[in-house]
């Protein structure tokens, strides 16, 4: 398997898409409870470009099995150092390094943009995600229980952070 981590293209969308609904529907990796459409993400990837925010894919064979981005963590511009991050792939292709892959690129230019705080937002029973984001150096900064709900139940947020420059 040779996966290459590129910039995402317009072209890219419906598979974006499709891995990004498949999250929202199934599962508790971000808390959307509706799917999104083909407009929906074209507007997040113009506002992203305009703005200087990376969305990276990766690449499989001509086919997208993943996507990683970063964005603003809050509104405030005292707070412009910071940004937070998100990493899906394809459910076919869990497991394989592709998220590390994304991981590790996202990470390189969150530093390359002079960035000084990565944050992610991890639903706490998502080990899978927690322990990914652990590889490439975060750490656990807390813990919001109870603070969503979806699939009827509450979830509880693990917040973790990798500080990039002292």
């Amino acid at each position: 398997m040779s996966i290459l981590i590129r910039d995402a293209v317009p072209g890219d969308l419906p598979a974006i898409l499709e891995i990004h609904n498949e999250a929202v529907l199934n599962t508790t990796a971000n808390w959307y409870e509706e799917p999104s459409t083909l407009e929906d993400r074209q507007e997040w990837l113009d506002w992203r470009a305009d703005n200087g925010y990376p969305v990276l894919t990766a690449d499989e064979d001509g086919v997208v099995v993943g996507f990683a981005s970063y964005g603003p963590w809050r509104p405030k511009n005292a707070y412009r150092h910071t940004v937070e991050n998100s990493v899906y792939v394809h459910v076919d292709h869990h497991r394989k390094g592709v998220a590390k892959a994304l991981m590790t690129e996202l990470v390189a230019r969150a530093k390359a943009d002079g960035r000084h705080v990565v944050v992610a937002y991890i639903e706490s029973s998502n080990e899978n995600s927690i322990a990914l984001h652990r590889k490439v150096g975060f750490e656990v900064a807390g813990l919001l229980p109870g603070v969503g709900k979806k699939f009827g139940r509450f979830l509880d947020l693990t917040i973790m952070q990798l500080t990039l420059s002292p």
